[in-house]
């Protein structure tokens, strides 16, 4: 759907296009580079940081995916703003949205476009997991006060902390959130592979959930709207950002402090890094809402705009269409020249024609959301 960027939060805009420039720009070229030097240095200290924790811990690649559900709890006071008294539409609008994020998180996921009933999994998806921070933040929008949203943030953030404490562990095959995506999923779940006797299996190896995390995704997305509501309805912009930060900086400590008894754990979305994630969600807001909104300064980061007013197109194209077959066509006379360095070369291309797309949607004024 087009639309025409209006009176827009441009410090989110460029926040959320810095995050999406990171995913499908910056850390691909930087993966392959890497890779071609091969030193362990560079590897150990910098790439380290450019790819999830396997477990236990937190690494700056794992702030990707709660910034972006995050940033979508954002536009939510504002996106449903127009919906005042008209609760039906309202619903149906969430309720439109809650689906086709769903669906195209399967297709960016790649295995339902292979038609391959076998590798069919129903929830296992950056953007399906947005979809169900979404709707709870959203229909919470709704039909709660101020304090109603904060009260059910706490509430989800306990409720999922009883069974992961009292009926499991916190570890990959014993926690609570495992065994709820495998009795509810079973060989839809993400992870699941076939043997040559045509017999499903989970795969050793794959460690996220879904199901019972969905509670805690609520809790981002939630968290969210209660900073999209305070930009909104808080006429001092310099007080916002202060709040912002404050608010940043306590979810810091309430995240540190959680994590001594529930680890902060990224594939299985724990309440201590829900708010761990919160806290520094927040204080990279307020630093974008300050230098941007506050103090009106955004040269040299307008271009982020081409990502983040178009979102929704940059993700999808830079997970589900590769333009490789372009760039190698083009360089592949380079390949005898380059060496390991020639990958690096033909991914930066790639997404360089990424770039040029969403710039030129940019220029003509075209938007696309869901």
């Amino acid at each position: 759907m087009k639309q025409t960027p209006g009176n827009r939060l441009s410090s989110l805009d460029i926040l959320r296009g810095l995050t999406l420039f990171l995913l499908v720009f910056f850390q691909p070229v930087l993966r392959t580079l890497c890779r071609a030097i091969d030193s362990p240095f560079i590897n150990d200290h910098i790439l380290y940081h450019f790819s999830h924790e396997t477990w236990v811990g937190f690494r700056f690649w794992d702030m990707i995916m709660p910034m972006f559900l995050f940033m979508c709890g954002i536009t939510i006071p504002f996106s449903l703003s127009k919906y005042a008294g008209r609760t039906k539409d309202a619903h149906l609008k969430i309720f439109r949205r809650f689906v086709i994020l769903f669906i195209l998180g399967m297709v960016v996921q790649g295995n339902l476009l292979g038609l391959d009933w076998k590798n069919i999994y129903f929830y296992s998806n950056t953007l399906q997991a947005i979809a169900c921070g979404y709707a709870i933040a959203a229909l919470a929008q709704l039909h709660l006060s101020d304090k109603g949203r904060l009260v059910l943030v706490a509430a989800l953030a306990i409720i999922y902390w009883i069974p992961m404490t009292f009926m499991g562990d916190f570890t990959t095959s014993g926690n609570f959130a495992e065994m709820v995506d495998r009795t509810v999923l079973g060989r839809f779940r993400d992870g699941v592979y076939w043997d040559e006797a045509g017999q499903w299996h989970y795969g050793e190896h794959y460690y996220y959930t879904w199901i019972w995390s969905s509670l805690t995704f609520g809790v981002t997305g939630l968290l969210g709207s209660i900073a999209g509501n305070l930009i909104k309805h808080t006429q001092d912009r310099f007080k916002t950002a202060r709040t912002l930060s404050f608010i940043g900086l306590g979810l810091l400590a309430a995240g540190g402090l959680w994590s001594l008894q529930m680890p902060i754990i990224k594939p299985i979305w724990t309440s201590s890094m829900a708010l761990w994630a919160g806290g520094f969600s927040y204080l990279a807001l307020s630093l974008f809402y300050y230098v941007v909104d506050c103090k009106g300064y955004s040269y040299g980061l307008n271009w982020l705009k081409y990502y983040g007013m178009n979102s929704i197109v940059a993700y999808l194209i830079g997970n589900v269409i590769s333009f490789k077959s372009v760039s190698n066509s083009l360089f592949h006379g380079f390949e005898q020249y380059l060496g390991g360095f020639y990958p690096t070369l033909i991914t930066f291309s790639n997404v360089l024609i990424l770039f040029f797309i969403l710039r030129h949607l940019y220029r003509q004024g075209k938007f696309y959301k869901i």
